[in-house]
């Protein structure tokens, strides 16, 4: 289509429709990822906020000219959105923004697959990872580098979908760097499932096959103060990080059919079967250790069920139900729904953590963390409490809809008319993020340019651009 042409139907349509005009949304977009791309960038990826200049980067953990987040927002939240707008306009700008992003990521791959929670360029700083470059260069041996990676907090699984969605682009198909590197993470993802189908908070190589492999149960005592145990080798659901590597492995089955994906998809459904407690709380533990009993974290994370991680952990048997129309998937979940509507809080909320057996809500006091059952002087830095009654209520309408009409809304809007509809839906998203976009490209948080804001803003404008954009075909 020639651009006047192309220029001239948008803003036909935006006055028919009264929306937003598609060429001044992807203007905007485009503005905004030259700014990130010219001044944010530092080999290609991102932190995850940045001062107004945007000369220091702060990740969770620190400040530096020169550091990068794995670790959403940043990189790999940033690198997908900025790929989610090429898909969209097909403006190369974009595409060379999110390449660049997928660049860091390859540079700051660790020699056991995945990635640690960031990564700083500094040169004297490079030297305290041990990279995947090196190892495939010869050298093997870690000794005191970092070389953990890490599944906490949508850490590796980000960054994995990210150069998974990537490669897919046809003028990168035959990129070797990035087609190695994913290859490389997805091998050691797959390789460090536990025999039993979980995965370890964190991984520094294949997981051990001799590991049992057992059901939860209840331990006979645990400990009420924090033993300081090494709990990163534990199978781990806490934050979702089983739910974040399904939904890379589900997304890797949907784009390459590869058969181990769905391999193991099916195996993590039947560890998620297996680490359902039994009565009286048929639910789902934070964490579990070498005997499959709850156990504890950080010294505010106790042995106990907890009410976001079954939520995600239903969410997740639920979807493999949908994929595979195996029933075994769908029986833990009523039994854990009665769970929930008998454990709510006076409130209407669900405690973060329940007692083992008696189901008492569990508390810390602040300060000493102390564990007790009062909630009356809460350390500020955690939420004990979670109000997730509206995505109990939105799972429950999805458990009433057949697989049939499950499925057929996966494939998404068809006909114009569905994509006018969703254009329609994303409009106001559109505009405020365009309208709050400043006269230099940046999206302003508390007077800090935040990652999280640009991919929030970002995402909006490109998927009210591609619906707008298909609902005139």
């Amino acid at each position: 289509m020639r651009p006047v042409f192309a220029l001239l139907l948008s803003s036909l349509f935006a006055q028919a429709a009264d929306l937003p005009d598609p060429a001044a949304v992807s203007a905007a977009m485009k503005k905004a990822v030259a700014y990130a791309h010219t001044h944010l960038a530092r080999e290609g990826g991102y932190a995850s906020s940045y001062d107004k200049e945007g000369k220091i980067g702060e990740v969770e953990h620190g400040k530096s000219s020169t550091i990068i987040s794995i670790q959403p927002p940043g990189t790999t939240t940033m690198g997908l959105a900025m790929l989610r707008a090429y898909q969209a306009t097909g403006d190369e700008l974009f595409l060379k923004a999110a390449r660049d992003a997928a660049g860091a990521l390859i540079k700051s791959q660790l020699a056991s697959g995945g990635w640690d929670s960031d990564f700083d360029f500094d040169p004297e700083k490079m030297t305290k990872y041990h990279l995947r470059s090196q190892f495939d260069a010869g050298d093997k041996e870690s000794g005191k580098r970092r070389n953990h990676s890490t599944l906490d907090d949508n850490k590796t699984q980000s960054a994995l979908l990210f150069l998974l969605e990537i490669s897919h682009v046809p003028s990168l198909k035959d990129d070797s760097a990035l087609q190695n590197a994913k290859k490389a993470a997805f091998d050691a993802l797959l390789a460090a499932q536990h025999s039993a189908g979980g995965w370890p908070q964190q991984f520094s190589g294949p997981a051990d096959p001799s590991a049992p492999v057992l059901k939860a149960s209840y331990p006979e005592t645990w400990s009420r103060t924090f033993p300081k145990l090494n709990y990163v080798g534990y199978q781990t659901l806490n934050d979702g990080n089983l739910s974040q590597i399904a939904k890379v492995l589900f997304r890797a089955y949907e784009l390459e059919k590869d058969e181990r994906c769905l391999a193991s998809l099916k195996k993590l459904g039947d560890f998620l079967i297996l680490a359902q407690m039994p009565e009286p709380q048929p639910t789902w533990a934070m964490q579990y250790d070498d005997a499959m009993h709850p156990a504890w974290a950080r010294k505010f994370e106790p042995p106990s069920v907890t009410a976001y991680e079954s939520l995600k952990a239903m969410e997740t048997l639920h979807q493999l139900w949908v994929l595979t129309g195996d029933d075994k998937y769908l029986a833990p979940i009523q039994p854990a729904l009665a769970w929930f509507d008998r454990s709510k809080l006076p409130d209407g909320t669900h405690a973060r953590f329940y007692e083992l057996k008696t189901n008492k809500p569990l508390f810390f006091v602040k300060d000493t963390y102390e564990l007790t059952y009062d909630d009356s002087n809460l350390p500020t830095h955690y939420s004990f409490k979670d109000n997730r009654q509206d995505d109990i209520e939105q799972f429950k309408t999805k458990l009433s809809q057949s697989r049939e009409e499950l499925l057929r809304k996966l494939t998404g809007p068809q006909t114009p008319k569905e994509w006018m509809s969703r254009a329609k839906g994303a409009a106001a998203k559109a505009r405020r993020a365009v309208d709050s976009l400043d006269s230099e490209g940046r999206w302003l948080k508390d007077d800090e340019i935040d990652s999280g804001e640009f991919t929030k803003n970002l995402n909006a404008m490109a998927y009210y651009v591609e619906a707008a954009k298909k609902s005139t075909k």
